[in-house]
């Protein structure tokens, strides 16, 4: 018996709402492990007990939407690295001339050693580096799609190869970011500028190069 518009419309309406209840459990989960991690540091790795017990939820919930902790993990990861491309991409949207934009994205990286937000960050590259074999401790999860966002302006800069010189970029930046955290330091200006020299000369270099 094929369902009737009433009732496949209730069905629906029924669906919506337990995806909306799971996703309410999925971003409980993920808030509460990132402050677990932050409360923690880089001294010891929570339990997936000590992120339920955090959450207030069940370890039923837990296992409803993650296989294991590693699947939480990385989750964490790819949420990290979705809001900080959109704060980036924010800032970058703001600046009307390429060099600008690349300045904007330097300095909104490199704003996430500032101490308001170093020891949340830090802690969330640490427990990243004990998943899978390709997330090494210390090493920034979001290189590509943060990458991504340097195309546009460096081949608006007239860049030979827009997306190598946006991976260059990105590693070197990003690998500076990780120094500072685990130092426990926060780039001085000067540095910020450097580093957006660098890679804005980088451009310049390569387009030379290729001639």
């Amino acid at each position: 018996m094929q369902p009737t518009g009433v009732a496949d419309r209730i069905a629906r309406q029924t669906l919506a709402r337990r995806g909306a209840e799971y996703a309410s459990e999925v971003r409980r989960l993920i808030d509460a492990a990132i402050e677990v991690m932050r409360q923690r540091g880089t001294t010891s790795r929570p339990r997936v007990s000590d992120i339920v017990a955090a959450a207030g939820l069940s370890n039923d919930a837990f296992y409803r939407h993650f296989a294991s902790k590693d699947a939480l993990v990385t989750a964490i990861l790819e949420d990290g690295a979705e809001r900080l491309g959109g704060y980036l991409a924010h800032r970058m949207a703001k600046e009307a001339t390429a060099g600008g934009q690349v300045r904007q994205w330097v300095e909104g990286v490199l704003s996430q050693a500032d101490q308001d937000i170093a020891s949340t960050t830090l802690a969330v590259l640490w427990n990243g580096g004990s998943v899978g074999d390709g997330l090494a401790a210390g090493r920034h999860f979001a290189s590509a799609p943060l990458a991504a966002l340097l195309r546009e302006p460096f081949a608006a800069l007239g860049s030979a190869d827009p997306e190598l010189d946006a991976s260059l970029a990105a590693h070197a930046t990003l690998g500076r970011l990780s120094d500072c955290l685990w130092q426990r330091v926060t780039p001085a200006q000067e540095e910020v500028d450097h580093i957006v020299k660098f890679c804005l000369g980088a451009v310049t270099r390569r387009r030379g190069q290729s001639r």
